[in-house]
């Protein structure tokens, strides 16, 4: 059973994307995973985006998928929302991940848009629509046109809001024009997918964060969506304002490659990468280091 959750806050205001621990030789470390989330949750996680892109789901089996949902939910699924990354540029393949996913005992859905292929908006509209009616779980969108090639318009995403299913969207099309416009005719839940506008998002109507640096200062980022939404705008804004090396310095690379080789420095599960993603160089955990401390993450 999820969590209890409202119409505004279907899987609560703070979720982190979970990267997808792996073993030294590459297989999935589902032990390694069930300890991470377990951490993540008691830093304060409402819930936990698992095979999404930072969890490497473009190098993850259909299988492995499955596996890791039902750890996920077995370790931390009494206490926070699971929610199940199923999108593909394939609409059947993300219809069939998603029966898995709900059969895996997944809370809810994240459906990111089809990449690559640049479907119109009426092939966006069907693609969402039929993930949404392939399994009884809520469903998030996921806009970042800046990996899909494509973004869901306003109208899109307001004829989508339409459906029972669909209750909310992952923004990380880095437009707080079209956000603005979007979560006041669509009326979806909208969360932040861009770490960098947290705070800005807020501001416009959005109820919380799916986010990398999660994996490293849930806390702040609850204390920043709590001051906000008590009023305390000012103290939001510190938070905000001290979290900016953080947020700047897990994106000076890859998310994926950065998250890693954090929970690296803190004796937490990570492992290795899959193909074609890389390791980290020196040089680069270095100034990772640097760029965490300034924001006052404790490291090993």
């Amino acid at each position: 059973m999820a969590p209890t959750s409202t119409p505004q806050t279907p899987f609560g205001r703070v979720l982190t994307a979970m990267v997808t621990p792996f073993t030294a030789d590459g297989a999935l470390d589902l032990d390694g995973a069930q300890r991470l989330a377990t951490h993540l949750v008691d830093a304060g996680n409402d819930g936990l985006i698992i095979n999404g892109t930072t969890g490497e789901s473009p190098t993850t089996s259909d299988a492995e998928k499955s596996d890791l949902v039902r750890a996920i939910v077995d370790a931390v699924g009494d206490r926070a929302h699971v929610v199940a990354g199923v999108g593909t540029n394939d609409t059947h393949h993300s219809t069939e991940l998603a029966r898995a996913a709900e059969r895996a005992g997944a809370h809810g859905l994240l459906v990111v848009t089809p990449y690559y292929n640049k479907p119109p908006q009426e092939g966006l509209y069907r693609h969402f629509t039929a993930v949404a009616d392939a399994a009884e779980l809520p469903v998030m969108l996921y806009d970042i046109p800046g990996r899909s090639g494509v973004p869901i318009s306003t109208e899109t995403i307001v004829r989508l809001a339409e459906h029972p299913r669909i209750v909310a969207n992952k923004d990380a099309k880095g437009d707080l024009g079209r956000a603005g416009w979007a979560i006041a005719r669509s009326g979806l839940a909208w969360y932040s997918g861009d770490d960098m506008l947290n705070l800005p998002l807020l501001s416009i109507g959005a109820v919380g964060f799916v986010s990398v640096v999660g994996h490293l200062v849930t806390p702040e980022l609850r204390a920043l969506v709590e001051a906000y939404t008590s009023g305390d705008v000012q103290k939001a804004t510190e938070i905000h304002q001290k979290l900016l090396p953080v947020y700047t310095g897990m994106f000076r690379t890859q998310g994926v490659m950065t998250t890693k080789a954090a929970l690296a420095l803190k004796g937490l599960p990570a492992g290795p990468l899959r193909a074609p993603m890389a390791e980290c160089t020196p040089e680069e955990i270095e100034q990772l280091k640097i760029d965490l401390a300034a924001g006052g993450v404790q490291l090993q």
